[in-house]
């Protein structure tokens, strides 16, 4: 009995990596969109499908787990951990799906290329990010999932310079209506990879549970 229900839990952090990969993915390919280097919305869109598909997938997987094997301590925590992580891996495809519709109303304008740059820095830390909560939690690494919940940070300080600047452009005299969407729509992306970080910041919050028994928000 034992021995089948490691085989389901291997299983478990098969299917977590996989769909952490594919939430790597659909960052990268948003990213890319939006600087210029070709048009990937599509595949954001297939990609954040498939997450979909995943995340039901897993959760069917958790369930039979708590159902036919009835865990207990650490073992239920993992379970009950992994119900959580696909939630927010679910809504990671969602907001580079988000990322990809706005890329197809922005206009590029070289004024503001700095601010592009700073998103895509924030598109590199919200893929470190996914990619080390998901590793914390097969390799059951408490220091990685620390790490994922510090990193957070810097996600949050590019935030912080992408809106400044933005908002001095947008306060700029002369100031035409497509320079100030364009600016509106910087600030919904930068917003969307804030999010992306924060739902990084939640899976390795719930590996820290599921090693510790502890949970920050729940204490």
């Amino acid at each position: 009995m034992r021995n089948r229900f490691d085989e389901q839990l291997e299983l478990l952090n098969v299917e977590l990596i996989r769909m952490g990969a594919l939430c790597e993915d659909a960052i990268s390919y948003a990213s890319r969109t939006l600087m210029g280097a070709g048009d990937f919305s599509e595949e954001v869109y297939r990609t954040d499908r498939e997450i979909d598909q995943k995340e039901r997938d897993i959760e069917n997987l958790c369930m039979r787990l708590l159902q036919q094997q009835q865990p207990v301590a650490r073992d239920l925590r993992q379970v009950s951990s992994a119900l959580k992580m696909i939630s927010d891996m679910e809504r990671i495809g969602d907001q580079a799906s988000d990322i990809a519709e706005i890329c197809g109303f922005v206009k590029d304008f070289t004024e503001v290329m700095e601010s592009r740059l700073q998103i895509r820095d924030m598109a590199e830390a919200t893929m470190k990010m996914v990619s080390g909560s998901i590793d914390s939690f097969v390799k059951k690494d408490l220091q990685i999932a620390k790490d994922v919940i510090l990193y957070d940070d810097v996600v949050d300080s590019l935030f912080g310079k992408v809106k400044q600047e933005l908002i001095d452009i947008l306060g700029q005299e002369q100031m035409d209506e497509e320079k100030s969407e364009f600016c509106i729509d910087m600030l919904m992306v930068a917003k969307y990879f804030e999010r992306i970080g924060d739902h990084a910041t939640n899976i390795a919050e719930w590996v820290e549970y599921s090693i510790t028994g502890f949970h920050q928000e729940a204490n």
